[in-house]
């Protein structure tokens, strides 16, 4: 595989998240019964509002939880390697505006970040979140993934380090998230295929909580011939209601988004416009079945005129932690995966042969 290749798979990546992300956020919660009454199928961006805070938002406009995504980006991309909890919490005290939280932000994030700027350790501060079971990280963690391309066990292990920022460290919200992240640094793989993202997962997921569902609805669903038939499926079976974020558990999102991205057979734009015509937390679903299928075909098929407006809106975006393109995020996590690559080669070469001394530092400019 090309360099370009990858790179393009980083791009898919993101790009598949933040559009599956901002095309499901105008339909979040609905019944897909009222998505299709009111549009028939939805395959592009309107205008939305959350929050009930009259801020109707350019078509095209991400939410939370690309907002959680775009902090772990940054801070990714300073350090130029892989990051601790502690690392993207420096990163949530400088850019998270203050009027974030009930804005661009879910209310309880305003609770953490206020946690954050205390001596409280990075790794305790999901202690304090009640939402232990949500997809918080596991519809984010898309980053750690990508800085662990290829290597789904390292991908593995910091979703449980940086997950802590959010959620408990044995919460069912993580062994989800670790979903997510196997998939991703699976599908970066140079002859990564579906088969390989879900052996991948199966390998090395919770055997309890997580393998059991999603090996029952891989196999219900595995003849679904199109969205319509698949959502008629779960509405019996994903149905809860009357609790906070009633819509949002772990297991309900990331099954849908891992059998959707199973089904499409790891076509991009299917997997964006199946996830969000579902109903219920459709930007959440979008963002992992887009996620995982851009990193798997990358995102040089993307329709163009999803990419321009998704653009636009960032750019109108005052309350957002960045205004960079999803170009830019994807090069910069690129850029960073490259960077950790060199580092660890130039420490093997030294080792191997015997000329790396105690006080090494790596100099990039050395590798070519």
């Amino acid at each position: 595989m090309s360099l370009e290749k990858l790179r393009d798979k980083f791009y898919g990546c993101i790009a598949g998240t933040h559009i599956g992300s901002a095309m499901g956020a105008q339909v979040e919660c609905w019944s897909y019964e009222a998505i299709k009454e009111k549009y028939g199928v939805v395959d592009k961006f309107y205008s939305y509002e959350h929050y009930d805070n009259g801020w109707l938002r350019e078509p095209g406009t991400t939410e939370d939880g690309v907002e959680r995504q775009k902090l772990i980006i940054t801070a990714i991309m300073e350090k130029g390697d892989r990051v601790k909890a502690e690392d993207i919490r420096k990163i949530w005290i400088r850019d998270i505006k203050p009027g974030a939280a009930g804005t661009i932000s879910e209310p309880f994030e305003g609770v953490l970040l206020a946690m954050a700027k205390t001596g409280i350790p990075a790794n305790d501060l999901g202690k304090y979140c009640d939402y232990a079971g949500l997809v918080s990280f596991g519809r984010s963690c898309h980053p750690v993934g990508l800085i662990n391309a290829g290597d789904p066990d390292t991908a593995m292990r910091d979703v449980y380090e940086n997950g802590q920022l959010y959620q408990t460290a044995n919460s069912r919200g993580l062994m989800w998230a670790c979903v997510t992240a196997i998939s991703i640094a699976e599908a970066c793989k140079p002859n990564a295929t579906v088969d390989s993202v879900i052996g991948a997962v199966f390998d090395r997921c919770d055997k309890h909580w997580v393998l059991p569902e999603l090996e029952r609805e891989l196999k219900r669903t595995q003849n679904v011939k199109d969205f319509d038939e698949l959502r008629k499926m779960w509405d019996p079976v994903y149905c809860n209601i009357g609790i906070p974020y009633w819509v949002s558990y772990a297991n309900e999102i990331i099954t849908k988004g891992f059998c959707i991205f199973n089904l499409v057979k790891g076509n991009l734009e299917d997997a964006i416009i199946w996830s969000v015509n579902m109903g219920r937390d459709t930007d959440c679903a979008g963002a992992i079945a887009g996620g995982i299928a851009g990193a798997l075909s990358g995102g040089a098929t993307l329709r163009q005129d999803w990419v321009d407006q998704l653009e636009l809106a960032t750019t109108l975006n005052v309350n957002t932690n960045s205004q960079r393109t999803m170009r830019e995020h994807s090069d910069g996590l690129y850029n960073a995966f490259i960077s950790r690559m060199k580092k660890d080669l130039l420490f093997a070469d030294g080792m191997i042969k015997g000329e790396l001394p105690n006080n090494y530092k790596p100099n990039l400019k050395q590798v070519h």
